[in-house]
């Protein structure tokens, strides 16, 4: 299952907003086996504008994510630092492609 993110962030909440996410995806690559990638990037000429690559083994590891831990301390704190959120539901060009390096 893939998914997209496009998140905008206050401008005066960016370097905790980036602290936060960094934890989170850090945590949920590492403790979730369903979490196959996270991959987050922000905008040069806008870093307030976040886009991150989402691929989960299924629905149900999608799900599993949504309930961890790591992810809710997540959306507790940035809670008052987003301004926008668009989560797209994707469809994979090659299915099975890995990041390069990835495991």
């Amino acid at each position: 299952m893939e998914r997209i993110a496009n998140i905008v962030v206050e401008a005066q909440h960016l370097e905790s907003y980036r602290a936060a996410l960094t934890e989170e995806i850090e945590a949920s690559v590492k403790l979730e086996p369903g979490v196959l990638a996270l991959y987050a990037v922000s905008a040069s000429e806008d870093p307030t504008r976040f886009t991150i690559l989402e691929i989960y083994a299924d629905q149900t590891a999608y799900e599993a994510h949504l309930k961890t831990p790591h992810f809710l301390k997540y959306k507790s704190i940035t809670q008052g630092m987003i301004k926008s959120l668009e989560l797209i539901d994707a469809v994979a060009l090659v299915p099975g492609m890995r990041i390069k390096g990835a495991q």
